[in-house]
């Protein structure tokens, strides 16, 4: 539960904890760095699929879609953020929030799947006998079935996020948080605060966005990441007997790739991971530590969408080659 201390202070947006001018400086820098690079990663990844008349390679689509989830994070809610902490006071009417709140839910829950389908779908790719034609010359167009597997996140988290909307409503001056979820919440924000009908409901509800949303893809990633590496391992011992096979002359770019999304995957769980231990811990337990708790949930929600474009450019061809563009420039 979220309570207003000593160490807080009711402001215009809601309940803001007390931080450095440097701490809210270098938030700001990882907002923006976040925003900045997600972008790139949409703009520059996404002009080559829709430049490739074989439709795009398929992990880059994913990529893409991963990329936009956290560039409109960061624009729906980390920008106003921003706001809060250079105390611009402003409410919101009970209908955008319900709207925000909803918003911020779904975008939040979208980030995560998205995160885990691009670490399922390389482990997919590895285990194959041999790849298919599609990986090797390009397809005519983007798989169905990989766009309906888009779809189903976007849709699913979307229909989750229904009560998001439906309890939340407008607070005033005078309301404290008390509730908060990794997926949209580590403080309130314009005013808008949970309004559930009672306590057990409110629980029941940040218990579900826990198990469902954030306990379990961290454990799926884990395991998909593992099962790439124990793949890569096995191709490898492979690889001078079968010299022919195409999937073994693919295994060094796999292995790169791997490389890549494994500290994609890595950089999440410990950034996620953080954030769920801090605001589970004080949802359940309301610890004195509430000061220390919130600011480590704010710096750990965002450590990932700012640091996953760099993490991107040092291992993506396409975007090496434009920052290498940009630099001679």
């Amino acid at each position: 539960m979220e309570r207003a201390s000593n160490d807080m202070e009711l402001v215009g947006m809601g309940l803001r904890v007390s931080v450095s001018p440097f701490q809210t400086a270098f938030y700001i820098f990882l907002v923006l760095m976040g925003i900045l690079g997600n972008a790139t990663v949409v703009g520059v990844i996404g002009k080559s699929i829709i430049m490739d008349r074989g439709g795009g390679r398929n992990s880059d689509i994913i990529i893409v879609n991963m990329a936009l989830s956290n560039l409109l994070v960061s624009l729906m809610r980390n920008m106003l953020l921003i706001l809060s902490d250079i105390g611009l006071e402003m409410y919101s009417s009970k209908e955008w929030c319900q709207f925000l709140m909803g918003v911020w839910v779904w975008l939040r829950s979208v980030n995560v799947w998205s995160t885990l389908f691009l670490s399922a779908f390389h482990l997919q790719t590895l285990r194959r006998v041999a790849p298919m034609a599609v990986n090797v010359t390009g397809s005519r167009g983007a798989p169905k079935i990989l766009l309906m597997n888009m779809f189903l996140i976007w849709f699913i988290n979307l229909l989750y996020s229904i009560p998001a909307h439906v309890f939340s409503t407008s607070g005033n001056i005078n309301s404290t948080e008390t509730l908060m979820l990794v997926s949209s919440t580590t403080r309130p924000l314009l005013g808008c605060i949970w309004n559930f009908p009672t306590r057990f409901s409110g629980l029941a509800y940040a218990t579900t966005s826990m198990v469902l949303h954030e306990t379990v893809p961290i454990v799926l990633m884990a395991l998909t990441n593992l099962g790439s590496l124990y793949t890569l391992y096995t191709h490898n011992g492979m690889q001078s007997s079968v010299q022919d096979a195409p999937v073994i002359k693919r295994v060094p770019a796999e292995r790169r790739a791997a490389k890549v999304i494994l500290a994609l995957i890595m950089l999440f769980i410990a950034s996620w991971g953080t954030s769920i231990i801090s605001v589970n811990y004080f949802n359940y337990n309301q610890g004195s530590s509430a000061e220390f708790l919130l600011v480590i949930a704010r710096f750990a929600n965002i450590i990932f969408i700012a640091m996953s474009p760099a993490v991107l450019a040092v291992g993506h061809r396409g975007l090496r080659t434009f920052f290498k563009s940009l630099l001679s420039h």
